[in-house]
Formats: structure tokens, C-alpha cells, sequence
């Protein structure tokens, strides 16, 4: 049995974890709306990344709304069974079974491991795994955004904001993890750019 501050889990548990996690983040809840809505592959038009965003400016505003609600729900539905795993501590466990999600959504095995970067499924992680800090900055993402009229920098600041909060609150172990994880969306946006390059 390994154990760390706020997690106590059997090999076992993490294995579950992370296979449960990875394919609940394969499902490309994306693409399948857009192919029903338009018969369209994301990955093929606007900045080809089969996610909300690309969703929104391809299909349109109401089209993307259960892909908004289905990426956070990847998240969510994998962070909640690692918790429920957890013998001792939720968060750990919820961070390995998010985090995989995040894996699967950005390479899925059902979609020829072509996804997205992973954002929505980050909130749907944190959601479970740090919910108050996270509480705090959607709802200072909320009033940036009654201000601004803008989703686009609502959202940046909400998630800068993030790990400021979090540390007041929950200390440096769970920052720590969420640090791990908004790095990943990182890389993949960093990825995205050069892919980006190499096309045009």
C-alpha cells in the first residue's frame, strides 16, 4: 500500500484509476457532437483541435454547450472514482484518476489518439480534487466576465488566479498536484503551437 500526505491507496487502486481514468477521457464527446450536429471532424477545420473551443466557432454557441459539459464531466466522472478508491485522503487519488483523463482526452484511443488540450477535463478534475479553491476561482471567473463581457479572459484569469487560492487554503502538497496537471495543459498548448507551424 503506498502512502502520501492526503492519500493512502493499493497498487490496485491506482491501476483502476488510471486505466477508468484514461478511457473515460478517450470518449471524444467533441467530435461526436460535431459529427451529429454537422457530419464534421474537428480535426479537420477551424484550429483543428477537437475541443470546446473549436466546437463553439465551428458549430456555434448552444452546439457546444454539451461539449463544455461533457469534457468537464470526463473529468469529474474519473476524479470521482478515484476518490471513491481512496482508503484514506480523496485527494490523491482523484489527482491519478483526473490526470489520466486528461491523458486520454488529449491522445484517445478512441479517436486514433488525436484530442484536445485537456482544459475542460482539468476543471472537471479539480472540481473533485480541490473544490473549494476551485469554487473560488470560477466564481471570480463569473464577475471578471460580468466586467469584461469576455469568456476568453474571464477564463485566463480564473485558472491564474487558481493556484494562488489554493495554496491559502488547501497548502503547497495539493498546489503542488494542480501545478503538475496545468503544466501538462501547457505542453499541449505548446504542441498545438508547433503543430500550427508545421502546417502552415
Amino acid at each position: 500500500m503506498s502512502s502520501v500526505a492526503g492519500w493512502t491507496a493499493t497498487p490496485i487502486d491506482i491501476i483502476i484509476s488510471v486505466v477508468v481514468g484514461y478511457l473515460v477521457g478517450s470518449v471524444p464527446v467533441a467530435n461526436l457532437v460535431a459529427k451529429r450536429r454537422a457530419s464534421i471532424d474537428l480535426r479537420d477545420v477551424g484550429d483543428h483541435n477537437p475541443g470546446f473551443w473549436n466546437a463553439r466557432e465551428t458549430l456555434g454557441r448552444m452546439a457546444a454547450v454539451p461539449v463544455f459539459v461533457g469534457d468537464v464531466a470526463k473529468g469529474l466522472a474519473a476524479a470521482s472514482v478515484g476518490a471513491l478508491l481512496a482508503d484514506d485522503g480523496v485527494w490523491g487519488m482523484a489527482y491519478v484518476a483526473g490526470g489520466a483523463a486528461m491523458v486520454g482526452h488529449a491522445w484517445p484511443v478512441f479517436a486514433r489518439f488525436v484530442g484536445g488540450r485537456s482544459i475542460l477535463a482539468f476543471l472537471g478534475t479539480v472540481l473533485v480534487a480541490a473544490t473549494v479553491p476551485t469554487l473560488i476561482a470560477i466564481g471570480l471567473l463569473v464577475v471578471v466576465f460580468v466586467l469584461t463581457r469576455s469568456f476568453a479572459t474571464a477564463s485566463r484569469v480564473g485558472m491564474l488566479v487558481l493556484p494562488f487560492v489554493q495554496i491559502a487554503v488547501e497548502g503547497p502538497f495539493r498546489t503542488a498536484a494542480t501545478g503538475v496537471l496545468m503544466t501538462f495543459i501547457g505542453l499541449r498548448f505548446g504542441q498545438a503551437a508547433l503543430a500550427d507551424r508545421n502546417r502552415s
